[in-house]
């Protein structure tokens, strides 16, 4: 991955970018289309940071134009893939000689993403295996990357996002970056979750193998499925037993373990034979603590009550408000929104009515960021329930929302201890 060139492309990106903002601010249109269609084209090819923040982008499906939505989204699924031959240069970098270690390589990758791609293979025992191959020279341009990252970033401005929130979200960003080049931290995850849920039936994860796996290379055993994606035309009963699994795992990791999956998007998830859900990539693994968790907990209850007083007292102990003024029309707003999905019995996360007000909704969100600033460490872990939920909007999930964050309340307010929030399926006798 040369370094070369790179920042002129990524400057000519932005100022693509910012043009169709500016024309929006002054009252005009902008082709978002078009915009969509140079983005993915640009940073397909470019790879690495600026890739990774519009995938992170295109989950945001409240927020942007649908044109230039459903365009970053394809960044998650059709990206294009890096030469074989540079990437063959990488593996014999890391082994030597590949075909003393390895049979086959599959030289066409089946999933290319912004870090890296993934490569079937073969052990001469005949093994099949998965390689999930780094792409070559990213960790030599990734902080000139950032640099060209957080510089388009200033375009946030013109959307009134206010400087210290886009500073945190950066920092957000490259911290998770940073930690996403070290590929045997990532095979030490998924090693730590096949323990963790080995007694869940509904659950999978891809099995490193050690022995194969080094720095820049995560060997992994073959574990197919079908995209979470290519559900959403399944019958609805198997679609359901998905999006209930889904939620079950976020729960328990949340309150009993205090981790969250932090890379939500659809591509990292598939459904196999055993209609267990698979989970592909765990290179961003969040630590919440539970203070944050009894925060989060007490703005959900206040929100439920309508009570804008307590949300404002929950958002100022939650370190997220700054400025004068709490914006209390806002927060009564927000509780009419989200008080739907949580209404007693199933509710149907496909709903265009919630759609329609968490839409409406957003621009005076933005508009009031100079009073609502959430701290740092509350960004990565709102953007990863806000994609897990849009994840379960796919699915067409039907779930009851008010039976499930009972447990959760209770446990905030000391009824029950956290060995009873776990949704572990019991142990066969």
């Amino acid at each position: 991955m040369r370094e070369r060139g790179r920042t002129r492309r990524l400057l000519g990106l932005g100022a693509r970018a910012g043009g169709a903002v500016l024309r929006t601010r002054l009252g005009g249109e902008a082709n978002w289309q078009a915009l969509g269609e140079a983005l993915f084209e640009g940073l397909s090819e470019l790879k690495g940071p600026a890739m990774k923040l519009a995938q992170i982008m295109s989950q945001w499906d409240d927020l942007l134009p649908p044109a230039l939505a459903e365009e970053l989204a394809r960044l998650q699924r059709q990206a294009q893939p890096m030469p074989w031959a540079r990437i063959r240069a990488t593996l014999a970098a890391e082994y030597g000689d590949l075909e003393t270690r390895f049979a086959e390589i599959e030289a066409r990758p089946f999933a290319s993403a912004s870090m890296g791609q993934v490569h079937r293979a073969w052990t001469p025992s005949g093994e099949a295996l998965v390689l999930k191959v780094q792409y070559p020279g990213l960790a030599e341009v990734l902080e000139g990357d950032l640099s060209q990252v957080k510089r388009m970033m200033r375009l946030g401005r013109w959307l009134k996002v206010p400087q210290a929130r886009l500073d945190a979200l950066f920092e957000e960003l490259a911290g998770s970056l940073r930690g996403e080049l070290d590929y045997r931290a990532e095979a030490a995850a998924l090693a730590r979750y096949r323990a963790r849920y080995a007694g869940w039936p509904g659950l999978a994860f891809p099995e490193p193998v050690e022995a194969h796996c080094t720095p820049r290379v995560l060997a992994m055993r073959y574990l197919p499925g079908t995209p979470l994606r290519e559900l959403e035309n399944e019958d609805k009963p198997r679609r359901q037993a998905v999006a209930a699994q889904l939620a079950d795992w976020l729960t328990e990791e949340l309150f009993v373990h205090g981790e969250l999956h932090a890379d939500p998007h659809a591509g990292n998830f598939a459904v196999d034979e055993a209609e267990r859900l698979v989970i592909y990539d765990l290179g961003a693994v969040i630590r919440v603590s539970e203070a944050r968790l009894q925060q989060l907990l007490a703005l959900l209850e206040a929100t439920l009550a309508g009570d804008p007083l307590a949300m404002e007292t929950a958002v100022l102990a939650m370190g997220g408000r700054q400025g004068q003024g709490a914006p209390l029309a806002l927060y009564h707003e927000s509780a009419e929104a989200v008080a739907p999905l949580f209404a007693p019995g199933e509710q149907d996360f496909s709903d265009v009515r919630v759609h329609r007000r968490l839409r409406a909704l957003s621009p005076k969100v933005w508009a009031a960021m100079d009073r609502l600033q959430p701290p740092a460490d509350t960004l990565l872990l709102a953007r990863t329930l806000n994609g897990h939920y849009w994840n379960l909007v796919r699915l067409g999930a039907k779930l009851d929302m008010h039976a499930r964050s009972r447990p959760l309340l209770a446990w905030r307010r000391g009824e029950v201890g956290s060995d009873q929030l776990s949704r572990a399926p019991a142990a066969p006798v």
